[in-house]
């Protein structure tokens, strides 16, 4: 009896009759690019903890990837669901390079897009779109991450020098950490307490280009998890900006917040494609991987595993393409996005886990993805919101009571 065709693990859920041929295009396009440029360098990139991140940029503003869900200045203007896609290729290479792209498009360029200037916009969103400019988003403090409400970084009045509107200039102290792209940004947004004119502050976020004086970003090494990236600390010592510099659309906590939204919904998708590189890498090993004269896959714990990360990994895709389907619609509320973040990171994670058992001794070595995405989604199920307070924001959804203090 001959034995049936093995299908890929999305391909048993048929997945692919719930996207639209844009969504299918675009997807492809990605992914070949991810096998093709980035997953033979991607091993020595990890090991020497460097990437070329100013070469990917501006090969990632060709394919039409940065910022690609946002319309006009040079975005592409495509669904939420074909973005989710890219990022599941993106991270099915390395959670770095989809970190590169999540915070280039949703979070410093989106920040821009929405609450900017038309100024603004017109600067810096083009160059961005293009990978010629490349930007990071400065919230977390060293103090301050999962509570960024209590940020010490300040921005106060101060005589303008130069700026020809007669509107004071602000001056920005303090520090962020933990920032993605910093040490290779022209721009950097930047959240600070901000004096308002009663005395009082105020969250607001300012446009930063990183060779104003009084602000570096000296790179943060010895990294044992997002090797493939950039993270930096931003530091601001008295740095000057004209009140242009402003974001004039947005006051408050939730101008940071509907940004952190935009990049953990790319998560959603993200940390499946790490999931999923996993699992077809594991399933091709344990075919090939002869124990006691027949392949590692003919024995029935190997393929109890196989099952039980396939669904998992599908129920995962099914719950982003649902998520994707209300964003396009314009339905999707920041606890359905904690929903898909906390269940779909959780599940990559474990599965990363199980893949390295699966691959044995050969699991540890860069040779195998398993344990570079494992060590890389340690960041990812930490950052965009920790686990614990994605289930805060649900708990809050199901009880009315907010448990954060």
């Amino acid at each position: 009896m001959a034995s049936p065709t093995s299908q890929t693990p999305l391909g048993l859920f048929g997945t692919d009759a719930l996207i639209d041929g844009e969504g299918l295009a675009i997807r492809d396009t990605v992914r070949r690019f991810v096998e093709d440029r980035v997953k033979p360098e991607l091993a020595d990139w990890y090991e020497t903890g460097s990437i070329p991140a100013r070469d990917l940029a501006k090969e990632l503003g060709s394919l039409g990837v940065l910022g690609m869900h946002l319309d006009g200045y040079g975005c592409a203007g495509t669904s939420a669901t074909a973005y989710g896609l890219a990022c599941m290729e993106l991270e099915a290479g390395d959670s770095g390079l989809r970190s590169l792209v999540s915070v280039q498009g949703s979070l410093a360029m989106f920040a821009i897009w929405r609450h900017g200037s038309e100024e603004q916009k017109t600067e810096w969103l083009p160059r961005m779109a293009a990978g010629e400019a490349i930007g990071c988003f400065g919230l977390t403090e060293p103090d301050f991450g999962s509570n960024p409400a209590g940020m010490r970084t300040r921005a106060r009045h101060a005589p303008a020098t130069g700026s020809g509107t007669g509107e004071p200039d602000w001056i920005l102290s303090g520090n962020k950490m933990w920032i993605t792209n910093g040490s290779v940004s022209d721009v950097a947004v930047v959240w600070a307490q901000a004096e308002e004119p009663d005395g009082s502050t105020r969250i607001r976020g300012f446009v930063v280009p990183t060779d104003t004086p009084g602000f570096s970003a000296p790179e943060i090494k010895k990294k044992m998890s997002l090797r493939a990236s950039v993270t930096s600390e931003l530091v601001l010592e008295e740095v000057r900006l004209p009140a242009s510099a402003m974001l004039p659309e947005t006051a408050g906590l939730s101008g940071p917040l509907s940004c952190l939204n935009e990049a953990r919904y790319g998560i959603v998708f993200g940390a499946l494609g790490a999931a999923r590189d996993c699992l077809e890498t594991t399933i091709a090993y344990t075919q090939d991987r002869d124990i006691f004269d027949k392949p590692l896959a003919a024995y029935q714990l190997t393929q109890a595993k196989l099952a039980d990360m396939t669904l998992e990994l599908g129920k995962g895709m099914l719950l982003a393409l649902h998520l994707g389907a209300l964003k396009d619609a314009g339905k999707l509320r920041p606890e359905q996005v904690s929903l898909g973040k906390l269940n779909n990171v959780r599940e990559a994670i474990g599965i990363a886990r199980e893949c390295r058992t699966l691959l044995g001794a050969a699991g540890i070595t860069l040779d195998y993805p398993a344990m570079r995405h494992a060590n890389n989604l340690e960041s990812v199920l930490t950052y965009e919101g920790t686990s614990e307070v994605h289930q805060l924001v649900i708990g809050q959804a199901l009880t009315g009571q907010a448990a954060f203090r």
